[in-house]
């Protein structure tokens, strides 16, 4: 097992096959601990991993977490991480058509696959936790579309995901939904590993310029009309 962990997030730990928290992570995690809506509410975490966002939810009052993962090694991981911290999230395997039957919720927090890839995202494994096709967006459009139908009227959803994958593609499909979008918190990072290996192949189709092994996260709020 490897254990992660940054500041005052929580304590983490993680098996081969499941994604260990990075930057991503934290900054969602930032965003969970200060946002005005997480206390009291009934929260989604989608894609959740090894957990920590959905355990850092529940860290900030809200009253029920529930979360998902197309991977049983991950939701294993998750409740473990839970325990481990001294909070109850319900952890299940499944996607978000599945949590499309325990809705509404107040919150969703997501820090779903968002890394360009030649490869279309199948089968199981790692790679999974980040590979979301060509335009990094198979995952992201997905939630962009039904996240306003997924909340309860002032509901928001909280995302993390990288400037490689289209902000404003993010910010107009919310939009267009319904809900007011924007873009909340910034970091900019070095490039990882997994990036810095498909540099030469974004560079080639015009994803990143020339010598670019630098990208910025953003985290992105939509938040659902009260009057809706």
């Amino acid at each position: 097992m490897t254990a992660a962990r940054e500041r005052s997030f929580p304590s983490i730990s993680v098996d081969d096959g499941v994604y260990a928290p990075q930057d991503d992570s934290f900054l969602l995690c930032a965003e969970i601990a200060t946002h005005t809506a997480v206390a009291g509410a009934r929260v989604l975490d989608l894609c959740t991993g090894s957990g920590i966002a959905a355990i850092e939810a529940a860290r900030r009052g809200a009253r029920e977490v529930v979360a998902y993962d197309i991977s049983s090694r991950a939701v294993a991981c998750a409740l473990s991480n839970a325990d481990v911290n001294g909070v109850s999230i319900d952890a299940r395997v499944g996607t978000l058509f599945d949590a499309q039957q325990d809705a509404p919720f107040g919150v969703i927090v997501s820090n779903p696959p968002y890394v360009p890839s030649p490869r279309a995202p199948v089968g199981m494994g790692l790679h999974r936790a980040w590979d979301a096709g060509d335009r990094g967006r198979v995952v992201l459009d997905l939630l962009c579309k039904h996240a306003f139908d997924l909340l309860v009227p002032g509901g928001a959803v909280i995302m993390v995901q990288s400037e490689l994958c289209g902000v404003e593609d993010s910010l107009d499909r919310l939009r267009d939904t319904g809900l007011d979008a924007e873009v909340i918190r910034r970091r900019t990072i070095d490039f990882g590993p997994v990036l810095r290996e498909r540099a030469p192949w974004m560079e080639a189709v015009g994803l990143i310029e020339a010598g670019c092994r630098s990208e910025e996260l953003i985290v992105i709020e939509g938040r659902r009309p009260a009057d809706s």
